[in-house]
């Protein structure tokens, strides 16, 4: 295989609720801190990728972080496609180097969904993920979107409320590991299965948090990432799914472009599932979990919720799954929730994890889900 982009640099900042943060703020410390890791200057970066704000809404973001930061790319771009827009982000840059646009790109993501929101998350976010014709005026949320899905993949296979309470229980547990993690107070399957109802059968601690933080990567041409400090961790292959954008025009509550954006990665990279020692996936609800693991070929249909249960997502079971404690623990905000998959799989690549370390972790994915499943991107990182 030849040699492939590399991604140099990462960082997040702190996560949780972070008053006096703004979205661009979080931008700026985000990928200050990135470029520093990936041993670089900012005149050194010559393309950047952004994402959205839910708080702070710009068209063109990557043009306002150019305007508030002073960085001064041959390419600046913005991506907008809800929890897969960290991984497109990821792919686009991978791209601009590829054609030789850019030698080094920052991916940069922010907001203060939770300061910056506070007493308006639920109005502002709830209706993200519905048809504003069709669905939201009838009722249907986000959240209860993914409980149709949820309800339906429950009754098909037979997944109890116990197996999937031990998700955010494994990652909970990763997140104590974490110094930047947002929720970080040990939960049991007991409280899971206590806090109340969100859109059954969905419940609270089944929902990721509204979370202020920000998060960069610097993605480089090989040739560039050879000055380094540090360039171990190739991009291997990337794919993308779509299968619908509302519930509503879904043609399967059971079927979803994970399993076509995984088979495009794998087949790029030449892997398969069997080669990949740790995975990052995006987790806006425990549901999410199951079904884009086993969609993506992990687990057989109806085994990711026993296969949680019985303790193989945790760091050294037989697959470890966002090992930083996800959406669910780490936190989530906005487009920089994806963005944290990302540094927490570079860290498990460079081996700089901590207590969190997968042990001789060589290859692992990153996934990207927006919507109500419905816009997916997969990552195959890998270490040299």
């Amino acid at each position: 295989m030849t040699s492939q982009p590399r991604i140099i640099g990462a960082a997040s900042t702190k996560v949780g609720d972070l008053p006096g943060s703004t979205t661009m703020s979080l931008h700026v410390e985000a990928a200050l801190a990135a470029v520093a890791d990936a041993g670089l200057k900012v005149a050194d970066i010559d393309g950047i990728v952004a994402a959205y704000s839910i708080v702070e809404p710009q068209v063109m973001m990557a043009s306002g972080f150019l305007e508030y930061s002073g960085f001064r790319p041959d390419v600046a771009m913005t991506i907008s496609n809800g929890g897969a827009t960290a991984a497109m982000m990821v792919m686009q840059a991978m791209m601009l180097v590829n054609e030789r646009h850019c030698r080094h790109v920052l991916v940069v993501a922010g907001d203060n969904r939770l300061s910056g929101l506070r007493g308006r998350a639920t109005e502002a976010i709830a209706a993200i993920g519905s048809h504003p014709q069709f669905e939201f005026p009838y009722g249907l949320t986000t959240p209860g979107g993914y409980a149709l899905i949820a309800s339906r993949y429950m009754h098909e296979y037979g997944v109890t409320p116990e197996q999937l309470a031990a998700i955010p229980v494994t990652q909970r547990c990763h997140a104590m590991l974490h110094p930047l993690a947002h929720m970080r107070k040990a939960i049991t399957a007991e409280d899971v299965l206590a806090s109340r109802f969100i859109a059954s059968p969905l419940r609270l601690l089944d929902c990721c948090p509204n979370s202020d933080g920000g998060a960069a990567l610097v993605v480089s041409a090989p040739d560039a990432a050879a000055d380094a400090p540090d360039g171990r961790v190739e991009i291997l292959g990337v794919g993308q799914g779509h299968t619908h954008e509302f519930v509503i025009g879904a043609p399967s509550l059971l079927e979803f472009g994970s399993h076509d954006s995984a088979a495009r990665a794998f087949g790029r990279a030449g892997l398969t599932p069997a080669d990949v020692d740790f995975v990052e996936i995006y987790d806006s609800f425990t549901i999410t979990v199951t079904i884009e693991l086993e969609s993506m070929g992990f687990f057989d249909k109806g085994e990711a919720g026993p296969a949680a249960a019985s303790g193989e997502l945790a760091i050294g079971g037989r697959l470890p799954c966002n090992t930083h404690g996800g959406l669910l623990s780490y936190g989530h905000s906005g487009a920089a929730g994806g963005l944290f998959h990302f540094v927490e799989a570079v860290d498990q690549l460079k081996g700089r994890a901590g207590e969190r370390q997968v042990a001789d972790a060589r290859c692992g994915m990153v996934h990207g889900s927006g919507g109500i499943l419905a816009a997916h991107c997969s990552v195959l990182l890998g270490a040299r």
